[in-house]
């Protein structure tokens, strides 16, 4: 399980090695022609920022050679802003007053009409925190209603046991979000400090759960701003690096979301600039060949536009984060403010200027 190896991994001390990586270990990570941890440090680290040009390069090649030139589209679909954990950063949170809602089959599948209409195959189901209002039998049902509209469904909720994915997975489910949101264990807990969420250890557990119950995918991330995005995001590369060793058969994504405005949310503690980000994109992708980068509309208009050629496969596009937020676009249960807020066909336009094909399916479950 990845808690006995968070535990081996000392923070302190992987902070000052990111920050003490020099020009020469950068350039040797980008010399080398498969890299490894410690290439990644160098390739997050301060010392890498003047080669930037050089690594978007590689990144832009190495999306290419692997992935074409295709950028996946998919779509969130809010099902309940109803939450039982207190996260200091969250809209969501149990102590945010706000109106609570939870989707009726009737208005699930009226947002599905929504979402249809706009031409998406894949499908985020988005909740709160909340067992015992969105617990296994809602999902199950949800994603029983939605599956006859939808080839690729993917979900991003509470952390669930075993036995709960085995049974979604039965069910038609594809793919699990989860994001650690910082690794750093003390703030951690200052920034859950009620509720299942709390608890550290089961959250970083979770894809080892996932993976032994046999998921096709799984997303990891780490939430920028809570910690020192650097550090924090090492230890989410080595979590990476742990699963695709031990459940090998399983394919990873990783997401890459910046701290926005909500109701209740908190000071940041490390900003990150859209340089950095787009270092960070192109040094997963020179350190992972495989893996699928995401970005959602969380940021704005401009940086989505850039950085479309430079390492990222999956974009969402025309998003709403509250319940109902589709075929009910008046209402204000958002769980954060999207920044690109274009309608799905101009972001199309978009992708296509710049040579890329969108592609809104992929794959079928019967070619697996």
């Amino acid at each position: 399980m990845f808690k006995e190896e968070v535990n081996k991994i000392d923070w302190d001390q992987t902070k000052a090695s990111i920050y003490g990586k020099t020009a020469a270990d950068v350039e040797r990570a980008l010399r080398n022609p498969k890299r490894d941890l410690e290439d990644f440090k160098a390739l997050i680290s301060p010392a890498a920022a003047p080669y930037l040009e050089q690594m978007a390069a590689l990144s832009q090649q190495l999306t290419q050679e692997r992935f074409g030139k295709t950028i996946q589209m998919y779509i969130p679909m809010y099902l309940s802003n109803e939450c039982q954990n207190i996260c200091t950063y969250c809209g969501f949170s149990l102590d945010v007053k706000i109106d609570r809602k939870t989707l009726t089959d009737e208005e699930i599948l009226a947002e599905v009409k929504i979402i249809k209409s706009m031409g998406y195959d894949h499908i985020l189901i988005v909740t709160g925190e909340a067992n015992k209002t969105v617990g296994v039998d809602y999902f199950l049902n949800a994603i029983e209603l939605i599956k006859p509209y939808f080839s690729h469904i993917a979900m991003e909720v509470q952390p669930l046991d075993q036995e709960d994915y085995e049974k979604l997975i039965a069910a038609g489910l594809n793919t699990v979000l989860v994001y650690q949101e910082t690794y750093h264990k003390d703030d951690y807990k200052i920034h859950h400090p009620k509720g299942k969420k709390s608890n550290f250890d089961y959250r970083v557990d979770t894809h080892d759960r996932l993976g032994k119950a046999g998921i096709h995918k799984m997303g990891l991330g780490v939430l920028f701003g809570l910690e020192d995005w650097r550090t924090d995001t090492f230890f989410c590369a080595s979590h990476l690096d742990y699963l695709e060793r031990t459940y090998w058969k399983t394919k990873y994504s990783i997401s890459f979301p910046r701290l926005r405005p909500c109701a209740g949310g908190i000071e940041l503690k490390s900003v990150m600039t859209d340089r950095e980000l787009v270092q960070l994109i192109c040094a997963y992708r020179i350190f992972n060949q495989e893996v699928e980068l995401s970005m959602s509309t969380r940021e704005s208009e401009t940086f989505r536009n850039n950085i479309i050629k430079l390492g990222v496969t999956s974009i969402s596009a025309d998003s709403k984060t509250d319940p109902g937020g589709y075929a009910n676009p008046e209402v204000n249960l958002e769980q954060f403010e999207i920044d690109d807020k274009r309608s799905t066909e101009t972001f199309i336009e978009v992708i296509k200027k710049q040579g890329y094909e969108p592609v809104f399916k992929d794959w079928d479950l019967s070619l697996q």
